[in-house]
């Protein structure tokens, strides 16, 4: 049975004692093989970068690595060769169906004028968040982006918050002040969706000094939490990036930099807006370890995110992942999606993986066609139940307005009697109500 491995790609930084004349002295899963076949997208074939040395002829190579050759000389032939259990099969099934049926309820409620502003949604995208995310501990923190929506729901945070949240209630997660680009949950450790592309790299990655700090100053011996950070292809082109990875690796935070590479920065195709396509080899430069893996496949995110999270919960430190994915809609619901190839978003569309994953748990005897009907049952329900509560939920009150905004708002957002000035009805006078 083909393993969750085959087509992840795998670059190890370069060691000073670890590699002369192109060979490693590393017998381990990442020894440097012979690359696999490049994706779809954005992944050309792959070039092994040299370093050139100033001593003699010792000539340095980044050893780039294809997952499934080490793999295929491990395949027993065995049940237990399984890549998940039933009840993990499960788990990853209800997890993706949530969130596409989540953010297709979203696509009417934005039509029906239940929602302003900018929407993005995640469809197509889930294997990433699903993959990621559930392999998470509940103490372990998630940094996202302006998509969010899914990244919530896979932490944990209920279907009911989350869209109430969309519905600029004080029933979501963040009172109705934080809409749809701006999740945040405390008691699930999401440290918020940033609107701001890179904004979050930063965040996360102080989340991850703060874990080493507790676990290394303050001796806290079982404060081993894990930080994912979240991001696009474009994203990378940004100046947080290459800083973040260069402080995460200098301090060994335990840090997982997530690259959701849907090959679309808004309209702007990844091949076009940077120089050197293949994000995970920037890993290697700050001396960390880089994956290539296709997001399309929970099955290969997962096995790749198990074993970047266990590194930096041993305290091996960051760790960059690109995932190859695509996003089945436009950019935002404002978006008419006119520029991409109908071509290339139907063979994406034919990789959907959610039918992937349905097929593979049918296939391998772990679940039933009734079994997941069940599911996709539940969460139909589940999803309409938090359109209900969202929809019969009530607005935040005028005196919710300037909280969170000033540290001390006296003498601007509270009046001299104590009350806030927003509460007073000349408060609005000469600004248009809308």
């Amino acid at each position: 049975m083909a393993t969750a491995y085959s087509s992840a790609k795998f670059v190890q930084p370069l060691s000073l004692n670890s590699t002369i004349n192109g060979r490693s002295r590393d017998n381990s899963l990442f020894d440097p093989l012979k690359t696999g076949t490049s994706f779809l997208g954005s992944t050309r074939k792959l070039r092994v970068n040299s370093v050139h040395s100033n001593q003699g002829n010792v000539r340095r190579r980044l050893p780039v690595v294809a997952v499934s050759e080490v793999v295929k000389e491990k395949k027993v032939k065995s049940i237990s060769n399984l890549l998940i259990t039933k009840q993990e099969g499960l788990e990853l099934y209800e997890d993706m169906i949530l969130g596409r049926s989540f953010e297709d309820m979203c696509a009417q409620m934005y039509y029906r004028g239940k929602m302003f502003g900018f929407v993005h949604l995640y469809n197509g995208q889930e294997a990433v968040s699903t993959g990621f995310i559930k392999l998470l501990k509940k103490e372990d923190s998630v940094v996202s982006t302006y998509r969010d929506h899914v990244h919530a729901l896979s932490k944990g945070v209920p279907a009911r918050a989350v869209m109430s949240e969309l519905f600029g209630k004080a029933t979501g997660c963040c009172r109705g002040q934080g809409g749809s680009m701006h999740m945040f949950s405390k008691e699930h450790n999401l440290l918020g969706g940033f609107a701001f592309i890179g904004e979050g790299i930063p965040v996360a990655t102080g989340a991850a000094f703060t874990s080493k700090y507790r676990r290394e100053v303050l001796k806290e011996a079982d404060c081993d939490h894990v930080t994912l950070a979240f991001f696009g292809d474009g994203t990378c082109n940004n100046g947080q990036f290459f800083e973040c990875l260069n402080m995460a690796a200098l301090w060994k935070l335990p840090i997982v930099f997530v690259v959701e590479n849907n090959l679309w920065a808004i309209g702007m195709s990844h091949l076009r807006a940077t120089s050197d396509p293949q994000i995970y080899k920037k890993g290697p430069a700050f001396g960390m370890p880089g994956f290539h893996v296709d997001g399309m496949d929970v099955l290969k995110v997962r096995e790749v995110a198990k074993e970047a999270i266990e590194r930096a919960r041993r305290g091996e430190g960051p760790t960059l992942v690109e995932c190859e994915t695509y996003r089945f809609r436009g950019h935002s619901l404002a978006d008419p999606d006119e520029l991409r190839d109908p071509a290339e978003k139907a063979r994406y569309a034919a990789r959907d993986p959610i039918t992937a994953l349905k097929k593979y748990l049918i296939e391998s005897s772990l679940a039933s066609e009734a079994e997941l009907k069940a599911i996709e049952k539940k969460i139909d329900e589940v999803v309409e139940d938090a359109v209900e509560f969202a929809d019969e939920s009530a607005p935040p009150p005028r005196s919710q307005l300037l909280e969170n905004v000033f540290a001390d708002p006296k003498g601007f957002g509270i009046g001299p009697d104590g009350r806030y000035r927003c509460e007073d009805p000349k408060f609005t006078e000469g600004t248009a109500h809308v």
